[in-house]
């Protein structure tokens, strides 16, 4: 008798008895059967766990930053690497924007963060190959919601 077979058989013993029933005497068992080495499986309902490997982790993911003038005043030029134009990754946002920083420290300006943060969901949905996301200091800082309402613009229209 497998060990398996022995501990159904007690089971099923305990059953038909009333298990734990005070007019059962305590038996104890014993067995003679061989140890055997048993493997555990996981069992086919449950998944093994995936991960997801980002094609582009550890390439730039901004290229040059450049500043301009414009009619409303200063104008920031983000110019983002093909990484940067297409990594889903989680976390690519805060990146990125750790890059734009790096390249120029006056980018980390009130509502710049919004208005890149914008760019990075919506613009490179909308218009994947815009040649550069283009930052204004001079908008005003309305928070991330009205600036995606105002199409990363909030203040007026990018002229």
């Amino acid at each position: 008798m497998t060990r398996w077979q022995f501990v159904l058989a007690l089971a099923a013993a305990a059953v038909l008895t009333g298990c734990g029933s005070a007019d059962t005497p305590d038996v104890t068992a014993t067995s003679t059967a061989p140890t055997t080495t048993t493997t555990k499986r996981v069992p086919a309902t449950i998944a093994p766990p995936t991960t997801t490997v980002d094609p582009y982790a550890g390439l730039p993911l901004i290229d040059h930053v450049t500043w301009t003038e414009n009619v409303d005043g200063p104008r920031l030029l983000v110019f983002p690497t093909q990484a940067g134009r297409k990594t889903a990754a989680p976390g690519t946002d805060e990146l990125a924007w750790q890059e734009v920083r790096a390249l120029d420290p006056d980018a980390d300006a009130p509502g710049m963060r919004d208005q890149f943060l914008c760019h990075w969901v919506w613009a490179r949905m909308v218009a994947p190959d815009k040649p550069s996301w283009n930052l204004e200091p001079w908008r005003p800082d309305v928070g991330y919601q009205a600036t995606v309402a105002a199409n990363c613009n909030p203040g007026g229209p990018e002229r």
